[in-house]
């Protein structure tokens, strides 16, 4: 068993200052900004991934949750990638039953959502939660049904910025899995957000959906891109075409 001490140590070895002065810059650690107090070591994100790979599996949810109580911005990041790497194991293989795993699986996205405000910076949110909640999404429970997606408006509808971002990026996952609905509804509900970090992310996975299904795209736009922020029209339109672009800026 690989405990949270022995993670620690092993990242405390890899500290790096001047990383760690850009990063706190970065992530925008200052007196009122969204990651204020947070603290780095100054690890690059493969670092981290590097530390994840020799004890993934080997990490109990009690020293994950350490982890992700840590002051520290790379331990929490660490302690997110071992929950995502646990939702991959418990994904069923090619010729299990869809079912196989699900109590598993249903543990480690219970396990998330209780302590999902730990993922309190865009990073750590985008690097977890659509491989953590949004693959849970998309498996059956131990019963045989499906999960209940309007968890996805419970997060939407939070009073916490990190909690909301989860609510959308999370759905990336059903996105690639050409299930569009939820994607559409979420963003509907974060639409006048207040935040640019909602902005972008609502935006971010129009564009995905666009993507895949370009008329769906500007069938949504046609309804609601007057109450869009500019942000996120930029984002959801950034792979048309310069003309057609220009036309949903003038619009």
């Amino acid at each position: 068993m690989t405990t949270a001490g022995d993670i620690l140590d092993t990242l405390g070895s890899m500290r790096n200052e001047k990383q760690r002065l850009i990063l706190s810059r970065f992530f925008k650690t200052g007196k009122g900004e969204y990651g204020e107090g947070d603290l780095f070591l100054g690890l690059k994100v493969p670092q981290t991934r590097l530390v994840v790979k020799e004890s993934r599996l080997d990490v109990p949810f009690t020293e994950i949750e350490r982890l992700l109580y840590s002051p520290w911005h790379e331990a929490r990041l660490c302690g997110l990638l071992l929950l995502v790497e646990e939702m991959k194991a418990a994904v069923p293989k090619r010729k299990e039953p869809p079912t196989a795993k699900a109590e598993r699986r249903k543990e480690i996205a219970d396990f998330f959502l209780r302590h999902a405000r730990q993922a309190n910076n865009w990073d750590l949110v985008d690097l977890s939660c659509e491989y953590i909640l949004g693959t849970w999404l998309l498996w059956p429970l131990p019963d045989g049904n499906m999960p209940d997606r309007n968890l996805l408006d419970r997060l939407a509808d939070s009073d916490n910025l990190w909690e909301q971002r989860i609510a959308i990026v999370s759905t990336f996952t059903l996105i690639r899995a050409y299930q569009f609905d939820d994607t559409l509804r979420i963003a509907i509900k974060l639409l006048n957000h207040p935040h640019d970090l909602i902005h972008k992310a609502v935006g971010w996975m129009l564009r995905e959906i666009g993507k895949r299904d370009i008329e769906l795209l500007r069938t949504f736009l046609a309804s609601h891109h007057r109450h869009m922020s500019r942000t996120s029209l930029r984002y959801a339109i950034e792979k048309m075409d310069p003309s057609e672009r220009y036309k949903w800026m003038k619009k």
